[in-house]
């Protein structure tokens, strides 16, 4: 179809190529809508304790099982321009906070769904959007004054937290090591500034092999490096570990310009691979006067060299990733160095033992006992690889959480309780509102009761009866009323020890919102032709933007 406008002469005038579709005002905002409401729908069952796990299996036959709302949407291959938009803004939740993938992509599916009920009764999209803007700012406000203060630090409060996210997932049996485990990790690695802390979760590195239970899930004070000793030779245990971190080859290095050696004779020959030698024994020398006993080299080793520290009774590993580089020197307080001539005993980490063991079929290397690493490991064990799969993602939000109340100390209850809370509160405030944008702030409420109707839902009770119990206690000034899906009942969430980290709920908000905003702006879609492909449709069927 073309944009067709007739002039004077009464010839059409083209706008957009041949192929190219339209779709204008309701229609394209009707295709958005439910494009929007069905990616919402696919999430929406794996909310909570009592959600179900998704099995996606990719193209080449790779199969995930999971019920973290960003990995799902990445995992399926969404077409749909408007579907996209969901996808991204659970991925930006992940990337900011790393809990509350699924919850946020349920608010905007109901704050879409709610703002179409008002389209159809005339209500203008721009009025609905600066209703849900309003909206968003005062729920924002009320969930800050709800939020109950912490200290950062205490151990007791971060655990809680750490073990809340995990409730959800498939090690919510083990929530009680693992959180305990994360908080360790988390603190270790965090920096204090006055009295705030800063956390990287690079810092965490994560390994995980199948084999083993979960429950053999480990916290290592240093790195584990998927790495084996280069050298059978050398030892494969060493206590008291010296450690240099080196990135540069132990090998001859090649001359830049091509360079042509005649030799003539045999002694010649001879002569020219004993210098060889020498030069490599002189590193290994340099090496042994800084008094390192481990080598981690970023590069190559050559073999002549291999053999020399193997001799003098020196653990190497080679070809170590950068990151890995940059964590070791972290974790043992070594410095990188890049010229051997600078090696000296001050460059030299520390640790208590580095020593190679067997992990299922692989041999790792361990570098264990490091005194205030600023860098640490949890290895991951579980019964299969889909299990470690699932059980790694439970500890990145479970760390992430961790580090959100850290480095912002303040807690609401979960279970629903604050979505409930603040859409309580928001029914009261829209009176103030005039027009029609009271009834896109009444919208706004009642679409912050999707997460506890859905928590309801996927627990097997009854959503309505839930509902009115959740808003009659809310009523009564218990603010932490909410679900409690494993006993499905409403009661007090902060006496069950489930609690969030407050920058998690308010992160929901505002990309639920934005998003929505965004979604119900849009009133025409201009759709260019495919390459390729065939005149007249581009490859996306008439009317529409694609099926999803």
């Amino acid at each position: 179809m073309s944009i067709q406008q007739g002039s004077a002469g009464g010839v059409p005038v083209l706008i957009l190529k041949e192929g190219a579709t339209q779709t204008k005002g309701r229609d394209a905002q009707k295709n958005n809508i439910t494009a929007a409401k069905l990616i919402a729908e696919v999430v929406a069952s794996s909310l909570g304790p009592r959600g179900m796990d998704k099995m996606l299996v990719d193209s080449l036959g790779d199969v995930t099982i999971t019920n973290d709302g960003a990995t799902i949407l990445k995992e399926i291959d969404v077409q749909h321009p408007a579907a996209k938009m969901m996808v991204e803004i659970s991925k930006a939740t992940d990337n900011e906070v790393g809990d509350g993938t699924t919850s946020v992509v349920v608010l905007a599916g109901a704050l879409i769904e709610k703002a179409e009920e008002l389209i159809s009764k005339d209500v203008h999209p721009t009025i609905i959007v600066d209703g849900y803007r309003k909206s968003a700012i005062k729920a924002i406000e009320i969930l800050s004054n709800l939020a109950q203060k912490i200290d950062g630090g205490d151990k007791s409060q971060l655990v809680r937290i750490a073990r809340t996210s995990m409730q959800t997932k498939l090690v919510s049996k083990e929530s009680n090591e693992l959180a305990e485990l994360v908080v360790n990790a988390a603190i270790q690695v965090s920096e204090k500034f006055d009295s705030k802390y800063k956390v990287d979760i690079e810092d965490v590195k994560v390994e995980k092999k199948a084999g083993g239970s979960l429950r053999d899930t480990k916290l290592i004070k240093g790195i584990v490096l998927d790495k084996e000793v280069v050298h059978g030779g050398m030892p494969k245990r060493v206590e008291k570990a010296k450690i240099a971190l080196i990135n540069s080859a132990l090998e001859i290095e090649k001359t830049e310009f091509d360079a042509k050696i005649n030799i003539s004779s045999p002694d010649q020959m001879k002569m020219f691979l004993e210098e060889e030698n020498k030069m490599l024994m002189t590193m290994v020398d340099k090496i042994n006067k800084s008094g390192a006993n481990v080598v981690i080299c970023q590069k190559g080793i050559d073999d002549i060299a291999q053999h020399y520290m193997a001799k003098a009774n020196i653990l190497a590993v080679r070809r170590v990733k950068e990151s890995d580089m940059t964590k070791l020197s972290r974790a043992t307080g070594a410095r990188i160095v890049s010229n051997l001539d600078d090696l000296s005993s001050k460059d030299l980490g520390l640790a208590d033992l580095v020593e190679e063991r067997k992990v299922e079929t692989d041999k790792w290397v361990f570098v264990e006992g490091c005194r205030h690493p600023k860098s640490v490991t949890i290895l991951i064990r579980g019964g299969s690889q889909r299990v470690v799969d699932e059980a790694e993602r439970s500890i990145h939000d479970a760390l992430m959480v961790t580090k959100d109340v850290l480095e912002r100390p303040a807690i609401v209850a979960g279970g629903g309780s604050p979505e409930s809370y603040t859409a309580g509160k928001l029914r009261e405030w829209s009176n103030s509102l005039s027009g029609r944008e009271q009834l896109a702030a009444e919208k706004f409420a009642e679409s912050l009761e999707v997460i506890p109707l859905r928590l309801a839902e996927n627990a097997g009770m009854d959503p309505i009866d839930t509902l009115t119990e959740l808003r009659s206690k809310q009523l009564k000034g218990s603010k932490w009323s909410g679900i409690d899906v494993r006993n499905g009942k409403v009661t007090d969430m902060s006496k069950l020890d489930i609690v969030e980290p407050l920058s998690v709920k308010e992160q929901i908000i505002k990309s639920a919102t934005e998003v929505a905003s965004m979604i119900l702006r849009i009133d025409d879609v201009i759709a260019s032709s495919k390459s390729g492909g065939p005149p007249g449709g581009g490859g996306m069927p008439p009317g529409g933007m694609g099926d999803m």
